[in-house]
């Protein structure tokens, strides 16, 4: 980034900080939804934007994060703070295990992004049958005051949520930056463009592509955890559905995969404009189902089309943010 693209986000994130002071609840809450798309969207972009591996089912670890999360919650009296430990390593276990079977056997490409549905589809079939975490009849935390804020236990106004997708998205945005630049981040890049390359070059593809599903897996179950507590009810049907990892994936992918600003410009065209067409259609007493995928849909096909790096790296060159030669 040039001086121009700092100076930029410098206002950029003093806007956000003070954004809960001006907007209304709505207006929060779709803030607060972009800022959570942009966090899993950075997650998900370390797997495949950096590293090239397509993860179809990344609303595994989103599920699998926010249901341990909550179980311990609800059932044991244990806050959030305490069940994030678990719920990461839970789905950093299920995501290496995932990777070991596919790399270590030579699977890649579709076939990868298969397996990883599979494994979503799988246990999102096991929560529909564990008691313990409510079943198909789903699980509820219980909504307190909301006018205080109690830290221990996540619970609080809408404004304490929003400031903390806030912090998580600014610290996904500062750890791929860092990433980016860092040995890990090259040979991610290199494995990328050419495995086989890579390989030749004396690459330990196996164990850098385990350290990029790893990231990625924490991350996503970081997420996890903050929609639990968010939205306050979980079900399997719901969270563990194939359409949760399109809507983290279709950030990225539009905003411009493997860029750092991407999953978030991404996050705000998707849920901007996707949300705004509802609420249209709605003033107007029309209503669609499944307009919000018809919208995806065209989105998708209109940048595959016309913008097939993504929306970001054209703008920012448009806009003289980054170098002649850069789009991050």
């Amino acid at each position: 980034m040039n001086r121009r693209a700092l100076v930029s986000l410098l206002i950029l994130g003093v806007a956000l900080l003070l954004l809960p002071l001006f907007a209304n609840s709505y207006l929060l809450s779709v803030a607060t939804l972009i800022l959570f798309f942009a966090f899993a969207g950075q997650a998900w972009n370390v797997m495949m934007g950096f590293c090239g591996q397509l993860s179809l089912g990344h609303s595994l670890y989103v599920g699998v994060g926010a249901y341990v999360a909550a179980g311990l919650f609800v059932h044991l009296g244990i806050g959030p703070w305490a069940g994030v430990w678990l719920a990461v390593a839970l789905c950093v276990a299920l995501g290496c295990t995932i990777g070991f079977l596919a790399f270590r056997f030579g699977i890649s490409g579709v076939y990868f992004a298969l397996l990883t549905i599979a494994f979503a589809e799988f246990t999102r079939i096991g929560f529909d049958h564990l008691q313990w975490t409510g079943g198909p009849g789903g699980l509820f935390l219980k909504v307190a005051q909301r006018d205080t804020i109690d830290i221990a236990n996540f619970r609080g106004p809408p404004a304490m949520y929003y400031y903390a997708i806030l912090a998580l998205a600014a610290g996904a945005l500062a750890l791929c930056s860092w990433l980016l630049k860092s040995r890990a981040g090259f040979y991610w890049q290199a494995i990328r463009e050419n495995e086989e390359a890579a390989q030749a070059l004396g690459i330990n593809t196996f164990r850098w592509k385990m350290l990029a599903v790893a990231i990625s897996s924490a991350m996503t179950a970081v997420a996890g955890v903050f929609y639990a507590f968010y939205y306050n009810n979980l079900f399997p049907e719901q969270i563990f559905h194939i359409s949760r990892s399109i809507e983290i994936i279709l950030g990225p992918i539009i905003g411009g995969v493997g860029t750092l600003f991407g999953p978030i410009l991404g996050a705000v065209v998707l849920t901007v404009l996707a949300d705004g067409i509802t609420e249209l259609l709605a003033a107007v007493g029309v209503e669609v189902p499944g307009i919000k995928q018809v919208f995806y849909g065209i989105v998708l096909l209109m940048v595959i089309m016309f913008l097939p790096n993504g929306i970001w790296p054209t703008l920012a060159r448009k806009l003289g943010l980054v170098h002649a030669e850069g789009g991050k």
